[in-house]
């Protein structure tokens, strides 16, 4: 550091070089580097939470980026920025999940979850593009999605925020989304920077608890939870977020053999790495595996960490550790080089793109609109059908729209969306723009609409602990489930034997969802599971509607009711798009992500489990899933017959080639997707019996039989050794083709590997 370098005047930067664009980026970084002192190194290293003290973040503490940030913070933070020595542009980040979460009147699509259900890549990466436009509009420059988790034990809280329990479908959605935010390059006003998150093994659960450690081999990573994180990370997402929890007693902010050996070396990652909220912190406070905030930052500099989100005190830490010899003073200069290196690539030095004059037209559009409508269409997911939808839209039928959920508009957008609480500036998205399921049915021509809460879902404690945890966070209030109501039950009722159809339309509700909000049951809480029975039993016909963050268990009553949709958390157009599918203007095509329980004992359901144990099913319950991963049901009916492949001696380099003939028996246009897995027969070591590979999606006329290619190459039918290499073994494989991911559904075909 030369003495020049700390008497630079703003006259002074006018002509230097990192302040010019024709330069090469790295000449630039490397200039600017030259000048920083340690502590603006530091603080380049460090994101902050802008509720907080603005001023103090960016004067003293140098900050690189602040998060959660509202029009106003954004404004003050530029101006704060140019007071600086350096004058080095914020980056600014926010959770921006599906839709852009916490800015009024922004897009708020279906979850991630409920996207995964359209098993459409090219709509999902529509929503992202549409989401980037919204987000680049409001002044914020990254977003911390995908979710590239996998769904294991359905009690943990974030299941919604992941694209389901199949690595293949996770890494085909996750990837479509980043190709989405990013555009065709950061250089593009309406790009911004994607995070593929939590790596790795944030959702391998004890007992579904949010954080817990993850109980994973290191094959069991490469096998399952790497492959979507390498998929992503080799084609171009910018950013990694690290996940809160350890790993063999080891917290992944500073796993080396994650983080260096295998993100850096083996993947060649040269991308940014974010810890999530307050890593560095926790490591003192609640892991307990540093003493105090110096030990904690030299561990996560070494580590290879490059921003440290929302731990204040890594910045003392890490000065503190640089002067007690634990970190040499360019410790800091590769991750401040990464991160410069987004800033000058986003053109932030000559535009930190503020909220543009454009901001209304941008967000929230009505193009945006007809997208999330098109979105909500394809999640909605027909698990059962006696016949009786769809419903005449043109009948002067009677309707009673019953449940706690038919008319919560905020709840129906689910969680990081405005009324879910994490930015705290926001209560909720415009209702005018939200169309709850009451709005949907309400506008149906002819039908006349009657309308009863039915029961209550829970109300809200304070936690005895205190209101916060010991970082300063506010702890969640301690759920409490409601009574059955026979008020209101008796009035459900009575809606219900005065109608031709019911639509129950009954779920969970924002404090039993998200980030420490797991829960221990699987069931419909409250008087949800009374008013159901009592709503069955009127024998009036009744289409359950499931609106849920997850797959919830089911009373068994509702085996006897006229249909089942699951409707995931639909975002703004939910009700509208579950209008249109209930009277058959438009056809269910969604298919599950996820498998359903039948009871949280079954805990984990998903297809793909490991083969060996004794048995298959428990003393007093089957193991079979209520719905499997794949499955959902159309108006229409679809056949599958005569699966046959064009060679079934193939070597390494070659490719599966066959074909299957997929006939729509019934008579609607329905959308099929026709999925294929497979089956590696012997394996050198214990594997699942089948994975998912590829699918197809086709539209059928009514009575059309279509001849359905399939592509697959040999190399991407591997498994991991025992030594922890992914490889293809020699042997005999089984093509499996069909509608879900059951058995007694799919065709088989099979081949040997030479």
């Amino acid at each position: 550091m030369t003495s020049q370098t700390l008497t630079d005047s703003p006259t002074d930067l006018d002509s230097a070089p990192y302040l010019d664009r024709d330069l090469p980026v790295a000449a630039r970084v490397a200039d600017l580097l030259d000048r920083m002192t340690v502590e603006e190194k530091v603080g380049q290293m460090l994101q902050l939470d802008a509720r907080d003290d603005l001023e103090d973040h960016v004067l003293r503490r140098h900050v690189g980026s602040i998060l959660h940030t509202s029009p106003e913070r954004i404004l003050q933070a530029n101006a704060l920025t140019a007071r600086t020595r350096l004058r080095i542009p914020l980056l600014v980040g926010e959770d921006c999940i599906h839709g852009h979460s916490f800015w009024p009147g922004a897009t708020i699509y279906p979850t991630q979850l409920g996207m995964a259900a359209t098993w459409n890549a090219e709509l999902v990466e529509k929503v992202a593009r549409a989401t980037a436009i919204e987000v680049a509009a409001t002044g914020i420059h990254w977003t911390f999605s995908p979710v590239l988790c996998i769904a294991r034990d359905l009690r943990w809280g974030r299941i919604d925020e992941t694209f389901g329990e199949d690595p293949f479908l996770i890494g085909e959605l996750a990837s479509a989304m980043v190709r989405g935010y990013q555009g065709d390059g950061l250089d593009d006003p309406t790009a911004i920077l994607a995070t593929a998150k939590h790596f790795a093994g944030y959702s391998e659960t004890q007992g579904g608890r949010d954080a817990s450690e993850a109980d994973i081999s290191r094959r069991k990573l490469r096998s399952w939870f790497l492959p979507p994180f390498e998929r992503v990370a080799r084609e171009g997402c910018r950013t990694f977020m690290l996940g809160y929890q350890t790993t063999d007693g080891v917290p992944i902010t500073v796993n080396d053999w994650l983080l260096s050996d295998v993100l850096r070396g083996e993947w060649g990652y040269t991308g940014t790495l974010i810890t999530d909220w307050d890593n560095v912190g926790r490591m003192v406070w609640e892991q307990q595996v540093q003493p105090d905030h110096t030990h904690a930052a030299a561990a996560a500099v070494k580590a290879g960490n490059d921003m440290i989100m929302t731990t204040p005190g890594f910045f003392e830490g890490a000065l503190d550790a640089v002067a007690k010899g634990m970190l040499d003073e360019d410790a800091f200069d590769e991750a401040v080089a990464r991160i410069l290196t987004l800033k000058f690539e986003l053109g932030l030095f000559e535009d930190p793109r503020l909220p543009g004059r454009r901001l209304d037209a941008m967000v929230g559009s009505a193009a945006h609109a007809e997208l999330n409508l098109e979105t909500a269409r394809r999640s909605l997911v027909l698990l059962e059908n006696d016949g009786v939808l769809p419903l005449d839209a043109t009948a002067p039928l009677r309707v009673a729209v019953v449940g706690p959920l038919a008319d919560d508009a905020q709840t129906q957008l689910g969680d990081w969306a405005g009324g879910s609480g994490q930015a705290g500036w926001l209560d909720g998205q415009p209702r005018e723009m939200i169309t709850t399921v009451l709005d949907g049915l309400s506008g149906v021509a002819g039908w006349t609409v009657a309308h009863a809460r039915g029961a209550d879902i829970l109300t809200l404690e304070a936690d005895p602990r205190g209101a916060t945890f010991p970082d300063g966070q506010p702890r969640p209030s301690v759920v409490v489930p409601a009574d059955a109501d026979e008020s209101l039950i008796t009035e459900a009722v009575a809606a219900a034997e005065a109608s031709d159809v019911v639509v129950a339309v009954v779920g969970d509700r924002i404090e039993l969802v998200g980030e420490g909000r797991s829960t221990a049951t699987l069931e419909l809480i409250g008087g949800q599971n009374a008013l159901l029975d009592a709503l069955i039993a009127t024998g009036t016909p009744v289409v359950v509607v499931l609106l849920a963050s997850k797959p919830l268990v089911l009373p068994a009553s509702v085996s006897r009711a006229a249909a089942v949709i699951w409707a995931a958390n639909p975002g703004m157009q939910g009700g509208r798009a579950l209008a249109e599918v209930v009277t058959g203007a438009v056809e269910p095509s969604g298919r599950l992500p996820i498998s359903f329980a039948r009871h949280v004992g079954q805990q984990p359901t998903y297809y793909n489990q490991i083969r060996g144990q004794h048995g298959d099913r428990y003393a007093d319950l089957t193991q079979a899933p209520a719905w499997a991963f794949g499955e959902g049901r159309s108006y229409s009916t679809v056949a599958y017959a005569d699966l046959s492949l064009t060679s079934t001696r193939l070597g390494l380099d070659d490719t599966v080639v066959g074909a299957v003939t997929v006939t729509n028996t019934g008579t609607r246009a329905v959308r099929e997707t026709v999925q294929v897995y497979v089956r590696d027969v012997v394996t050198s070591v214990s594997w699942t019996d089948k994975e998912l590979k590829t699918f197809r999606q086709i539209d059928l006329a009514p009575g059309e039989t279509r001849r359905v290619e399939l592509q697959l190459p040999v190399a991407e039918c591997t498994i991991v050794d025992a030594a922890g290499i992914r490889l293809v073994e020699p042997g005999e494989f089984a093509l499996l083709v069909g509608p879900s991911s059951r058995d007694e559904v799919l065709l088989s075909a099979g081949f040997t590997v030479v």
